[in-house]
Formats: structure tokens, C-alpha cells, sequence
């Protein structure tokens, strides 16, 4: 059996009027840092986000969210932020913003696999 590694994670959200503060959860970023391992999974619901703010086009924020993943592969894709440590591009991704894509604040956990974890989160909590 495995030893169980840390990890943590923060939720990403689309806040589309960011005076309201009401959201949705769209994707998941998950970093361990002992498997050195940093992903995201996201999905948007096209539903719901013509229902939250019609006016927003649904490949603007899959481009935005895509640009999030590059920087998650740290390849030279990802810019400078992409060239940093892997520990330092979660926390750059993981940051307060007061955008309309915006992440929770980061949770700590334990688990065996991050790959199986982010999934996991991403179902319960996104989809």
C-alpha cells in the first residue's frame, strides 16, 4: 500500500458581478507538492452561466481557464508565471483576486493518488 502524501486544493469559481459576491463552482486545483504534482480540472455549465451573466461568452472563460492549465504544466506556453516553481505557480493561481474567475481559499487533505483526488473533488464539488 502506499504512503498517503499532503495535499491541497482550492475550488475555482465564476463570480460574474464581483459587488454581488453570488457564484458558481467551475473547476478544482490541486497541488502536492511530495508528488510534485499541480492540476486542474474545470467545466463550466452552459446553463448556468446564462443564467448568472448571459452577457459573457462561454469560450472567453475556457480560454482564461486553459491559460490557468498551461501555467499548471509549467511549460513556456504558461509565460513567466509558467517558469516558476511548482509550488509557486499553485499559490499564484490559488491568490485572492477580485476577478470574475476567483478561487476559494486552499484546504488541506491527505491521499494516496492526486491525480484520483483532483477528480474526485472536481465531481463533488463541480459537477
Amino acid at each position: 500500500m502506499q504512503d498517503k502524501v499532503t495535499f491541497e486544493y482550492a475550488i475555482i469559481r465564476f463570480v460574474p458581478k464581483v459587488e454581488r459576491e453570488e457564484f458558481f463552482n467551475i473547476g478544482v486545483l490541486l497541488f502536492s507538492k511530495r508528488k510534485k504534482f499541480l492540476g486542474i480540472k474545470f467545466e463550466i455549465n452552459p446553463n448556468k452561466l446564462k443564467v448568472f451573466a448571459s452577457e459573457i461568452e462561454l469560450e472567453t472563460l475556457n480560454n482564461y481557464l486553459n491559460a490557468w492549465k498551461l501555467i499548471c504544466e509549467g511549460k513556456a506556453a504558461g509565460g513567466k508565471i509558467g517558469e516558476l516553481e511548482i509550488s509557486d505557480r499553485f499559490r499564484w493561481l490559488a491568490a485572492c483576486r477580485s476577478t470574475i474567475i476567483q478561487s476559494s481559499k486552499t484546504h488541506p487533505g491527505l491521499c494516496e493518488n492526486p491525480e484520483k483526488e483532483l477528480q474526485d473533488i472536481f465531481e463533488k464539488y463541480v459537477l
